[in-house]
């Protein structure tokens, strides 16, 4: 039983510790700025509120295991019951549209007695096994219409459920984990043109539908012109801005903070985390945690031009898909150049289903690459 409950020590050789170290030390960079946003009271700092904190690093150790129970497993395990994940995570969305729990104006939450979670950060994981699974099974052949006429059905099932919900930050996520995975898959580029032009008539129709609520409209005209509402829709931005730009170069130092600590910025340990790492740890704690980031993606393209089939080069390229979009999504609109979408940053935000799903995707990576050549026994 115990033998079952161990990784062999040749698979252990060809594991990738630089990957989960640079992991764990986004996650313990994150905790650090969480707890810094998450403060009772400036003027008294001898009083803090912990329970964030001490749920993240719950968080963290339930991640760690279930990252090694996946290692336990060759991950073709994952391709042959990718199905089974697939509709398991399309089920627990339509639990959500059954009976959605409502979080900041989206009905993206789901609650199931004490626990409450995004079935869209599990999905997500499904998503890309799924179109993986199929491209394997199609051994790489998706420029015809029969191919890519499955995968466009299972691609739009759970976007659709996500767009329902509505949480557009996700939907993005998701359209930039398919366009990763077909671009690798060869997808030929006048698909991919014309997919690009379908999507944004989607738009069109999507935002004139009454789909987008109010305030996601509110949010993007903000991103246009901040100064316009800096009390209303661009309060975000406006402070979020205010907070990176009074770090300077070196920052104000750790619990330093008054802006992003302060409570000026909304959502500051989520969606605004990256306003944080501006204003306490400066231009060389921000561009620090980019380099940490480029390091993992980098892991993450050299485990998916030596994985030794498709499937775990769809799994990986559906990965940097996800991370890559994430990471500049989320910078993006805590500096104003993105549109603000409620996307959380990898390994920092906080939030226990997002750190989870993020070791998942890790896990599955990790598993790739330490047997992406045949180890003898």
């Amino acid at each position: 039983m115990l033998q079952k409950l161990q990784i062999s020590r040749k698979l252990l050789r060809q594991l990738d510790y630089g990957m989960l170290f640079i992991c764990v030390l986004i996650v313990v960079f994150g905790i650090m700025n969480i707890l810094s946003t998450t403060r009772i009271n400036l003027s008294t700092p001898d009083i803090w509120n912990t329970t964030a904190i001490k749920k993240q690093i719950l968080w963290l150790v339930i991640s760690l295991i279930v990252t090694y129970v996946i290692l336990l497993f060759d991950y073709s395990f994952f391709m042959h019951y990718a199905p089974v994940f697939y509709w398991l995570g399309v089920f627990l969305l339509i639990l959500n549209w059954i009976k959605p729990t409502n979080v900041n104006g989206a009905d993206s939450w789901l609650s199931l007695g004490p626990i409450s979670f995004q079935p869209s950060e599990f999905a997500k994981i499904g998503l890309i096994l799924m179109l993986s699974k199929k491209i394997e099974d199609m051994e790489g052949k998706i420029n015809n219409l029969k191919n890519l006429s499955i995968l466009a059905i299972y691609a739009l099932i759970p976007v659709a459920l996500i767009v329902r919900q509505p949480d557009m930050g996700m939907t993005m996520v998701c359209f930039f984990i398919v366009l990763c995975i077909m671009f690798v898959a060869g997808l030929d580029w006048r698909i991919i043109l014309g997919g690009l032009g379908v999507l944004a008539l989607a738009i069109v129709l999507v935002w004139n539908s009454g789909m987008i609520k109010p305030y996601q409209k509110d949010r993007i005209a903000s991103f246009v012109n901040p100064e316009a509402d800096q009390l209303g829709a661009g309060l975000q931005l406006n402070q979020s801005l205010i907070a990176i730009g009074s770090g300077g170069p070196l920052g104000k130092g750790f619990l330093k903070g008054n802006r992003a600590s302060g409570g000026f910025v909304p959502e500051a340990n989520t969606d605004f985390i990256f306003a944080s790492v501006g204003e306490e740890w400066g231009f060389v704690g921000s561009l620090g945690l980019i380099t940490l980031y480029g390091l993992l993606i980098y892991k993450f393209i050299k485990i998916a031009r030596s994985s030794k089939d498709i499937f775990g080069t769809m799994v990986t390229s559906g990965m940097i898909g996800l991370y890559l979009f994430s990471i500049l999504q989320n910078m993006g609109m805590a500096v104003g150049i993105m549109p603000i979408t409620g996307i959380t940053l990898p390994l920092m935000s906080y939030g226990g289903t997002s750190l989870l799903s993020s070791f998942i995707g890790i896990a599955l990576v990790l598993s790739i690459g330490m047997r992406r050549k045949k180890i003898n026994f």
